[in-house]
């Protein structure tokens, strides 16, 4: 043997590695192919063709939002993979509504709300849209499987609704129940110290309590019981029925269910709550009957709105037109930097200053979807509302299902604040929370001592008690946090603090009961805002609608075009609907409470200005 030749260990090795980097070549040249092919797929395949008398298929499925919380690489991955975010954008939904409402090619929309959640806001913003495409002289039609309160709010909206006959229509008023964990903390060892400003301001009650104070009852059924009835007027004003008898059914479902032998389908039918009972095989002869079969045959021909929204953004080319910026607030307002889903105060003013910067942009819209958080946090974005005003820019606040406590403050100074009668927002009040455990770790064993260079030094250890000095410290800056916002909105809405402080104290109103007490200017939705933005900036006549948002880096912009064409996005049939659960979403208030505390950051009082008030 050859001195030169490799031993046998040696030739082992080389062999592994060598297999190792075909494998990884042959890997990575395979992943490069898949992705040419979608890449010439979307550049290069012609768009869908769409036939006269198309129905548009309106089936989101998850919660509907003002803004995605996941990035664009994330979202474009998962459609691709098939496993797409179940987050629908509220715009998006929008969008197609009005496209399709000015396109010729479609006759209908048919509208599937079983999949979906959404706050009572948001869905009255869908089915505004509804109605201004059925004034184009067209039709919508539901069909569902069986429908909650909620989803019923926009169905209502449709000229005709099919049922299943094994489904229901289960409207049952609206609640709202905390966990109160007082006497569960006790256990622990664990002192909650509060103070708050706001004989109304009930967010951290839970802490202190064990059942809810007779004040925040009464505020609490107040809003509510306004929302309640906006939500029944509006369904029996579309439906062509008696609010009254509505409520009365509700009340006395435990006789009536039994009445129709538990056939909830039967009962819906009868109250005039839907037009008919068809299964889905039932459901699609009639439309193909209302329009046109598909090339097959079995199904009445459609497109779905997600491939319908690919082909507008295809569309979509640079406007020249003068715009009205829309910024986004949606979440739990906290300090620094934030991704979509909570409101980083340095992230909103960052995406404010933009349009404060931008000479295209003439005027701004201020999507609120918050109930608050930190009160600093909130100040920096009033403060940046100021600028853009004396920049000479108007600002719109437009609110969506909550803009409450922080989610005021942000929108106070606005030019003018538009909300929809169900918004819930006031909540005007602030409220400190600092933990204590010494009991807690005495329970095992460990005690606590040392020394200290003043009264109040290391006051702040949550293993010490409460110091009384810190107290009264503390007492004296919420005060001021609860002077200076009730200042700041007497200032911005004309009115005097002591006027303020007579609808504030932490009270939450309905959107139309803050309008009545001159927190609110109108009453509308983000198309109504956008537009008077834009009477304001003098381009009313022609001007472009533009969101302000982190810029998409070229990956994303890639991705997402991927991800949107015809190619790679499987939307499915209607006609194979199948049925995912009806409850998208679980109790998270605790979880919230613990998230909100946790991003408090660098806050080191606590001063907190947030409104846990929610419909269930």
């Amino acid at each position: 043997m050859s001195q030169n030749t490799p031993g046998l260990f040696v030739r082992l090795i080389r062999g592994i590695w060598n297999t190792l980097n075909f494998t990884r070549r042959l890997i990575f040249n395979a992943v490069f192919v898949i992705v040419l092919f979608l890449l010439f797929a979307a550049f290069f395949r012609s768009a869908p063709i769409i036939g006269a008398h198309t129905a548009l298929v309106l089936d989101p499925e998850g919660l509907i939002v003002e803004q995605y919380s996941t990035d664009a690489g994330e979202r474009a991955l998962g459609s691709l993979s098939g496993d797409s975010p179940h987050e629908v954008q509220l715009r998006d939904l929008l969008s197609v509504i009005e496209a399709a409402a000015v396109d010729n090619r479609i006759d209908r929309i048919v509208l599937i709300p079983d999949q979906f959640s959404a706050g009572i806001s948001t869905l009255r913003e869908l089915g505004q849209a509804l109605d201004r495409f059925r004034n184009h002289g067209k039709d919508v039609v539901v069909f569902s499987e069986g429908m909650g309160q909620g989803q019923y709010y926009l169905a209502a909206h449709a000229d005709e609704i099919l049922l299943d006959p094994d489904g229901a229509v289960l409207l049952e008023g609206f609640s709202s129940y905390r966990s109160y964990y007082r006497d569960a903390l006790d256990k622990l060892g664990v002192d909650v110290h509060l103070i708050k400003v706001g004989e109304y301001k009930s967010a951290a009650e839970p802490f202190i309590l064990n059942h809810a104070s007779d004040a925040s009852k009464e505020a609490d059924l107040f809003w509510m019981g306004g929302i309640w009835s906006e939500f029944l007027d509006e369904i029996a004003a579309m439906r062509k029925l008696d609010a009254g008898e509505i409520s009365d059914d509700i009340s006395h479902l435990d006789t009536l269910v039994p009445q129709f032998r538990g056939d909830l389908a039967k009962l819906a039918l009868d109250r005039g709550l839907v037009d008919q009972l068809a299964t889905r095989e039932e459901a699609r002869e009639l439309l193909k009957k209302k329009g046109r079969p598909d090339e097959d045959g079995e199904s009445f021909r459609q497109v779905g709105w997600q491939r319908y929204l690919g082909m507008q953004l295809r569309d979509d080319l640079p406007d020249l037109r003068p715009q009205v910026g829309v910024v986004v607030a949606q979440g739990d307002i906290v300090q620094g930097e934030r991704a979509q889903g909570s409101v980083g105060a340095t992230t909103t003013v960052q995406l404010l200053r933009r349009a404060r910067e931008d000479d295209r942009i003439k005027s701004v819209v201020l999507r609120v979807d918050s109930p608050g958080g930190d009160a600093y946090a909130s100040e920096m974005i009033r403060r940046e509302i100021e600028l853009i005003q004396g920049a000479g820019k108007p600002v719109v606040v437009s609110m969506g299902d909550v803009a409450a406590s922080g989610g005021y403050w942000i929108s106070m100074n606005a030019n003018e604040i538009w909300a929809q009668p169900t918004t819930i927002t006031g909540s005007i009040g602030i409220y400190g929370m600092f933990v204590t455990i010494p009991d807690t770790l005495e329970k095992f064993g460990v005690h606590t001592d040392g020394v200290a260079t003043t009264p109040i030094a290391g006051a702040f250890d949550i293993r010490r008690p409460f110091n009384p000095k810190v107290e009264t410290i503390i007492t004296s800056v919420i005060e001021k946090g609860y002077r200076d916002f009730i200042g700041k909105v007497a200032q911005a809405r004309g009115k005097t603090p002591e006027q303020i402080d007579a609808i504030a104290q932490g009270r939450v109103w309905s959107g139309s009961q803050a309008k009545e007490r001159g927190l609110v200017d109108k009453l509308g939705g983000l198309q109504e805002a956008i537009a008077s933005a834009a009477a304001r900036a003098d381009v009313a006549a022609d001007y472009h609608v533009r969101y302000v948002e982190r810029e998409l880096s070229a990956w994303e912009r890639f991705a997402l075009t991927l991800s949107n064409s015809e190619a790679a996005v499987s939307l499915g049939r209607w006609s194979g609907l199948s049925a995912l659960p009806r409850h998208l979403l679980g109790n998270a208030e605790l979880e919230r409470t613990l998230a909100l505390l946790r991003n408090l950051g660098g806050n080191r009082y606590g001063v907190v200005a947030h409104c846990f008030c929610t419909l269930q």
